[in-house]
């Protein structure tokens, strides 16, 4: 994820997207560069306008949402079942626990 923040860093204050300003940016951070990995990513992006991705990306999280807040209301019926469970196993744990007290009196 580095290597692509770095590069929209780049894009984002006007910069070429070039081997050596990724390499650069990314020393900057304290990152440990790989050169096949930045040369793949500079070749990938070469085609890219990275300002119609970005739109893109940014109205898909939005149509997103509404189903994304539909999972966890479908998720918390799980979760109830859980704690019951949970619930359920310490209860038996206790009575065992009572069971083993009265054989030592």
């Amino acid at each position: 994820m580095e290597y692509i923040y770095a590069a929209l860093l780049l894009h984002n204050a006007g910069k070429d997207v070039t081997e050596e300003n990724v390499t650069a940016v990314l020393n900057a951070a304290g990152v440990e560069v790989q050169d096949a990995r930045v040369k793949a990513l500079v070749a990938a992006l070469e085609d890219v306008n990275i300002e119609e991705a970005i739109s893109k990306a940014a109205v898909a999280p939005v149509a997103a949402a509404p189903a994304a807040a539909a999972a966890p209301a479908a998720a918390a019926p799980a979760a109830e079942e859980e704690a019951e469970e949970e619930g359920k196993k310490e209860e038996e744990e206790e009575s065992g626990m009572a069971g083993l007290g009265a054989l030592f009196g």
